[in-house]
Order: structure tokens, then C-alpha cells, then sequence
């Protein structure tokens, strides 16, 4: 077994226990997470997932600096719901996204299974950037990349990640409850 595989799943543990408590600390647990998955990744030819790690870096430091402002010093940020319109809209966005990833590392690498691959990386981009909205939905994307996450693991061999992936698909549900629950009690 892969010791960054695991020192980067026990950094996933934390950061997704601190997502849930609407903590912004999540962050440079999730930096360090996804530095040592960008190896992990591509080690294992899942290209897709490899590149999703650079922009997951990106984006949590991005998701950082919101979500510090949106704070304002307190320990716990507010959240907030999408309408209608705009979920249908994600979901249009992600799926275009996946299937044009999909596409291009079917036919430009040697990446393992591109196309579960890109509607994960894919899913995982509307989710990250929702998450950096604080908006609720991003929870229901990050259940979806979970269950398919898990699959994706267990078939290339990734136990470690597969099992994190789990915790993360019951700390996903978690999240929505409790941030449904801290939207319905917000003024």
C-alpha cells in the first residue's frame, strides 16, 4: 500500500469533518489532501482525476478566501440554496464538461476508464465550486461523486482511497442534513 495514499486520506478525514461543521479550517487540510492525490492519481493512470487535483488546489485556496470573508470572524459561514433554473444549469454544465473530458482523454491518452473517470472529475469541478458558494447543493454532487468514486477506486485497486470515499459519501450526507438544517435556522 501506498503511504501518501494514506497520509492523504487521513488529511481527507479531516477536511471533510471540518466541511460539515461549516468550518473554513477545511482548507489546508484539503491543500494538503489533494497535493499528495495529484501523485496518487497519476500514478494509477486516472489522468482525470490527476488534473482535478490541480484545480482542487486552486479552488480551496480560492474557497478559502471566500469563505473567510463570508465569515466575518465567526467560526461557522452562512449557506444558501440555488434556484430552480440554476441546478438545471449545473447539472447541464458538469455533464457537458464530463463528457468532452471524457472524450478527450479517450482519444489523446492512455488514461483507465476516461469517461467514469471525467464524469467524476467533472461532477467534482460544479460541486467544488458550489462549495466555494456555500450553496447546499454541492452536498447532492458530492454524494454522486462519492458512490461513482467509490466504484472507480475499488476497480483500480485504490482500497485506502475507496474506504475514504466512503466515510466521504456518509460525511456528504451528514453535510446536507446539517446544512439544511443551519439554512432553515439563518434569519
Amino acid at each position: 500500500m501506498n503511504p501518501i495514499e494514506w497520509i492523504a486520506a487521513a488529511l481527507g478525514l479531516a477536511n471533510i469533518a471540518l466541511l460539515v461543521r461549516r468550518s473554513a479550517w477545511n482548507y489546508p487540510f484539503g491543500m494538503a489532501m489533494v497535493a499528495l492525490y495529484a501523485v496518487v492519481f497519476f500514478e494509477a493512470k486516472l489522468y482525470g482525476e490527476a488534473g482535478l487535483q490541480l484545480f482542487f488546489f486552486a479552488a480551496q485556496a480560492w474557497g478559502w478566501l471566500l469563505w473567510v470573508r463570508a465569515g466575518s470572524g465567526d467560526t461557522q459561514v452562512p449557506v444558501r440554496r440555488l434556484d430552480n433554473m440554476s441546478r438545471v444549469l449545473w447539472v447541464m454544465g458538469a455533464a457537458a464538461l464530463a463528457l468532452n473530458l471524457g472524450w478527450a482523454m479517450d482519444r489523446f491518452t492512455d488514461a483507465s476508464l476516461p469517461y467514469a473517470d471525467a464524469a467524476i472529475a467533472g461532477t467534482s469541478i460544479a460541486a467544488q465550486i458550489l462549495l466555494a458558494f456555500r450553496r447546499i447543493e454541492n452536498w447532492i454532487l458530492w454524494i454522486a461523486v462519492d458512490i461513482a468514486a467509490i466504484a472507480l477506486y475499488l476497480v483500480k485497486g485504490l482500497w485506502p482511497t475507496a474506504g475514504l470515499y466512503l466515510v466521504f459519501l456518509a460525511m456528504s450526507a451528514l453535510g446536507l442534513r446539517e446544512w439544511i438544517a443551519a439554512y432553515r435556522r439563518q434569519p
